[in-house]
């Protein structure tokens, strides 16, 4: 028994996943840095006042556009290629483009390089987590991508840390090594042995993305899988984003940082994902404990818009429990994973996280949109409550998967 649970304990700390985690960190690092020194970037590009809101969801916007291309592209080409080429490929893009963005000096090429870092960072983590689902037993997967996941977000903490300590072109610079850095780990890493198996045999299609919609169970399994992610990043891309403005709104008694917020609201990610990973293996249920922490993510929105006239340490705190309720991002894309066979898993795995990724992009425009009729915190509140309405019932529609085997390939035509 004791020989058993070392091998278990070895295999949730084998170097594929510390691998996906460490590129995840990275990802993290880079997809949340912009939030962070938005301003700052774009104060030093000549822009102030309502620009700097205006500008800042436009390149927010730009670089969620790029995730959804990248999103598909590595996604079809993660289950024609491999896992291993895909994440180690997205990697090298958006580090280069990490680098290139330090140099930039007009907002055009500040939004096609973060249409260029978006492409590349839509890969890393759905190869990742698809990697290390399919060579994980299936009584432990949950713990390995419980894994990935806690490392990951805390890339967020070393960005505010970074872009606390150097300005925004070094900040950028720093992620761009840190991700060809972690190249070199690639040398001894091993490709899943479910896609080597599938490589082997013929007449197998793979990374059929247009078959997501050609049949009607398949489509709402996929679009079920992305519904229930998107209160994650209506926090992320609005209430935590934009909180500086938000703070302004509901009378906080001090300055509020993005930078800041962003770091307490990945710091209790960071423990969200680990203890909803957690709970899922306890519970045995995938499904139980992401409608646990939507409930948490429900009570969240609603303690953030009832807290007028605090402190900046209780809205860091609201902001720490928001992130911690949305720590079922590790859960989410496990879910996504296991609902799909191997030869349409990483296109799967791949395009939902970065399509609900995507998402901010009308979530943000419609709380653009609402503020020419609502005040702020309304307009928030109504495109939040929407987006939970859509969860909970996308929640319902989706299988348990705990026990699912994973070795089986998807039929279509």
């Amino acid at each position: 028994m004791k020989s058993q649970a070392k091998a278990s304990f070895s295999q949730i700390f084998s170097l594929p996943v510390i691998v996906a985690a460490l590129g995840y960190f990275v990802d993290i690092y880079d997809l949340v840095l912009f939030s962070i020194v938005r301003v700052s970037s774009l104060k030093a590009l000549g822009f102030s006042g309502q620009a700097l809101i205006d500008n800042g969801v436009f390149l927010l916007n730009m670089q969620m556009a790029g995730m959804l291309v990248g999103g598909i592209l590595w996604g079809v080409l993660g289950d024609r290629q491999g896992r291993l080429k895909v994440m180690f490929a997205s990697i090298f893009l958006y580090s280069l483009a990490n680098l290139a963005n330090a140099m930039a000096s007009s907002l055009p090429a500040y939004a096609a390089l973060r249409f260029i870092a978006g492409i590349g960072l839509a890969g890393e983590l759905g190869a990742g987590i698809t990697l290390v689902s399919e060579i994980l037993p299936k009584s432990i997967r949950g713990y390995g991508t419980m894994l990935v996941a806690s490392v990951g977000v805390s890339g967020a903490i070393l960005a505010n840390l970074v872009a606390s300590t150097f300005d925004w072109r070094m900040a950028f610079v720093i992620g761009g090594v840190l991700g060809l850095l972690l190249l070199i780990t690639r040398i001894r890493v091993a490709e899943s042995g479910m896609f080597r198996a599938m490589d082997d045999q013929a007449g197998v299609r793979r990374g059929n993305f247009l078959a997501l919609f050609t049949d009607r169970q398949r489509f709402r399994r996929y679009l079920n899988s992305i519904m229930i992610g998107i209160p994650i990043w209506f926090v992320v891309g609005v209430l935590i984003t934009f909180s500086p403005e938000f703070a302004l709104s509901l009378n906080i008694t001090g300055p509020v940082s993005a930078g800041n917020a962003v770091m307490f609201c990945y710091l209790g990610l960071i423990f969200g994902d680990f203890s909803s990973g957690f709970l899922s293996q306890i519970l045995k249920s995938r499904k139980k404990a992401i409608f646990i922490f939507m409930l948490m993510s429900m009570a969240g929105i609603g303690l953030y818009f009832l807290q007028g006239g605090q402190s900046p340490a209780f809205f860091y705190g609201v902001c720490t429990f928001l992130g911690f309720a949305g720590g079922y991002w590790a859960i989410f894309v496990t879910v996504a994973a296991e609902q799909f066979g191997t030869n349409l898993r990483a296109t799967v795995a791949t395009t939902v996280p970065n399509f609900v990724r995507g998402m901010v992009v009308p979530i943000t425009t419609a709380f653009q949109l609402g503020r020419h009729y609502l005040s702020m915190e309304s307009s928030a509140l109504v495109v939040g409550a929407i987006c939970l309405v859509v969860a909970f019932l996308a929640l319902r529609g989706l299988e348990e998967t705990f026990h699912k085997d994973l070795d089986y390939f998807e039929e279509f035509l």
